[in-house]
């Protein structure tokens, strides 16, 4: 019998580290990181990244796997997770799929649209004319050439609006059009059960994430960001800067920001990142959902995995 894998997914300070030890601690298991941060080299504290000793405890993949000059795509996840799934369950081991980007597990699933790949030196150009101009203009811009894409998208949302312009530069075919035409790509191999860790009160969450986010602060989380900012090559058009809790330090330190408003920026901008992880979530009718805020919340997800891998 072919064992199902399994996505421990839920919002950023759902507690998805303590239930992954929880597990580990049952079975035989490799974690697949599925974060968006937290491939980043150096970026530690802010990442929420797992410690050494939970490193030691069983394996972790798709960790400090990028410098913070340079990307990964969910394509790029989609590949890499694939691959690893296999060759762990060839070990005779459990993966487990663990994070909160949830464009990675959508993709992981469901597979992707073929559209054209990156081009360094158009994304390059269209970096250029932000800082020139502004994203709000580019974003005027794509309302032109591809109306549907434009409509979706926040006018200062820039690693979306890039991506939009750079396909319609490269190919000539507006983003929407791809989309309406392409056949998503996708591993049928495996059967894919999310635990999800979910609040049953908003606001107790809200409290966590901003006892993190001080937590973090009286960790180091500033001096952190203050040595990636002291890098000629980093720059606030980078998807590494603009991760939750470093956009707003960055900020700070270029003196446009007092240490108090980065601080609450930062919190702000979490609380609207488990929102967007919520709402994911939440359209997603076959998943198991366990309450973060219980007192027994990982020993619930124990208990739901054994379901699958007894």
């Amino acid at each position: 019998m072919t064992l199902p894998v399994i996505c421990l997914a839920g919002p950023t300070a759902a507690g998805k580290s303590a239930a992954a030890l929880a597990l580990a601690q049952r079975w035989s298991i490799e974690v697949i990181v599925m974060d968006s941060a937290t491939i980043y080299r150096g970026m530690d504290i802010g990442t929420a990244k797992p410690s050494r000793s939970e490193q030691a405890s069983m394996p972790h993949h798709l960790l400090d796997i990028r410098d913070p000059a340079e990307s990964y795509s969910a394509a790029e996840f989609q590949r890499d997770a694939s691959l690893l799934i296999h060759q762990i369950q060839d070990r005779g081991n459990l993966p487990l799929i663990c994070g909160g980007t949830m464009l990675y597990y959508k993709a992981l699933r469901e597979g992707l649209n073929n559209l054209p790949t990156a081009d360094p030196v158009v994304r390059a150009a269209i970096d250029s004319e932000a800082r020139a101009c502004g994203w709000p203009e580019l974003h005027r811009q794509l309302s032109e050439f591809d109306p549907d894409t434009a409509a979706r998208l926040a006018p200062n949302d820039s690693q979306r609006l890039q991506r939009a312009i750079e396909i319609y530069r490269v190919s000539g075919r507006p983003m929407s059009d791809w989309l309406a035409d392409a056949r998503p790509e996708q591993d049928s191999s495996h059967q894919f059960v999310t635990l999800s860790l979910e609040p049953s009160d908003r606001l107790a969450l809200h409290a966590r994430i901003a006892a993190r986010y001080h937590a973090m602060i009286r960790e180091g989380l500033l001096d952190e960001v203050r040595g990636l900012h002291a890098r000629p090559d980093l720059h606030t058009d980078l998807p590494s800067v603009r991760c939750v809790g470093y956009r707003q330090l960055w900020d700070y330190l270029d003196g446009r920001i007092s240490m108090d408003q980065a601080i609450e920026q930062a919190v702000a901008a979490t609380r609207q990142l488990a929102k967007r992880q919520l709402t994911w979530l939440r359209s997603q009718p076959e998943r198991q959902v366990i309450d973060c805020l219980a007192p027994d919340a990982a020993r619930q997800v124990v208990d739901q995995a054994a379901r699958q891998w007894l």
